[in-house]
């Protein structure tokens, strides 16, 4: 049984950890810059260490930032939609969805040459457009006599996450070694093309969602009594249902175009806080953002220094922490 701790002094000491984290970020890597160095090569940005850190390790820890921020809430927001703390965005496919877009845009990025002129984003933006599309399909799937049943689109997701698993499957069967090893890679994850130009349209889109998932937190409370429940407290379920599945898609979706496939973060990060502070939206929401945030910097940093000066792929550190957590979670519930 773990203590419940004020919510403030928990806010308090993620936001000092996200700060350390950031900073160690900056300070390691394949040309380690010491603690006492980094205030000047910050202020020297045309020096061979400002270089490093302005073009190569801010925009790669605000990426981890930002991308776990947004996977973070949104696991909330599932696992509020669907009343279960072991949900996560995945299972509306919207992660299945990126994977098979990027994959499209890998294998046949030949044929596609004739859109030169977003060539550099062509596999973010396919990614983020699979994952909208599945999750539209799920959501049409679970529509019932004017409603959104919750069990019905778990069990879509679930299919549609096996068919595009299965399409998957088929790209790899029909790509080359080069195009393969690149989508094996993207499938794992990674920080590694951390850019100012592509951190803008996620910085949006998590700030946006980051903003209004909190206005809904009293919605999300309420939904924890039950749809009819919530519906006599006078919260409109159904608008409050689509406004959740858009969330998650667009955030999730943004988060896996940007960094590739990152799993449990979503459903390890919620659930974590949910037991330190309780199921209140209201402080469940950003202080996940938080931890999220938190997560995937300190899980870069893990994947830089495990086998340096090699990179590790930064879903495989989240999937070894996850995987162990979520049995343990299993185990939990059965016993």
């Amino acid at each position: 049984m773990i203590n419940r701790i004020q919510p403030k002094f928990l806010f308090i000491g993620l936001l000092v950890l996200l700060i350390l984290a950031f900073v160690l970020s900056l300070s390691i890597g394949a040309v380690p810059i010491p603690f006492n160095q980094l205030g000047k090569a910050v202020l020297s940005p045309h020096s061979q260490e400002g270089l490093i850190i302005w073009q190569i390790r801010i925009p790669r820890a605000l990426l981890g930032c930002i991308a776990g921020a947004v996977l973070a809430i949104c696991g909330v927001a599932m696992q509020g939609l669907f009343r279960n703390p072991l949900a996560d965005p995945g299972l509306i496919g919207v992660s299945s969805g990126a994977s098979l877009g990027a994959g499209i845009a890998i294998v046949f990025s030949s044929q596609l040459a004739f859109f030169s002129t977003i060539a550099p984003y062509l596999l973010s933006i396919s990614a983020f457009i699979g994952g909208l599309i599945v999750t539209w399909l799920v959501y049409r799937l679970g529509q019932r006599r004017g409603t959104t049943d919750v069990a019905t689109m778990l069990l879509a997701g679930i299919a549609i996450t096996a068919l595009a698993g299965a399409g998957i499957g088929l790209l790899m069967h029909l790509a080359d070694d080069t195009m393969l090893r690149k989508l094996t890679f993207w499938n794992m994850g990674s920080l590694n093309g951390a850019m100012y130009s592509t951190l803008w349209p996620l910085l949006i889109v998590t700030v946006a969602i980051c903003i209004f998932l909190p206005l809904r937190a009293d919605g999300l409370n309420a939904l924890l009594l039950g749809e009819s429940e919530a519906r006599h407290l006078g919260i409109p379920v159904e608008r409050l249902k689509i406004e959740l599945v858009i969330c998650t898609a667009l955030g999730t979706g943004a988060a896996v175009a940007a960094t590739g496939l990152i799993g449990f973060v979503g459903l390890v990060v919620p659930h974590l806080i949910r037991l330190l502070i309780g199921p209140n939206h209201r402080f469940l929401l950003p202080a996940s953002a938080i931890a999220g945030a938190c997560l995937l910097v300190l899980s870069d940093i893990v994947a830089r220094v495990v086998f340096a000066p090699a990179e590790l792929q930064i879903g495989i550190v989240t999937a070894f922490l996850g995987a162990p957590f979520f049995l343990y979670l299993l185990v939990r519930r059965r016993y």
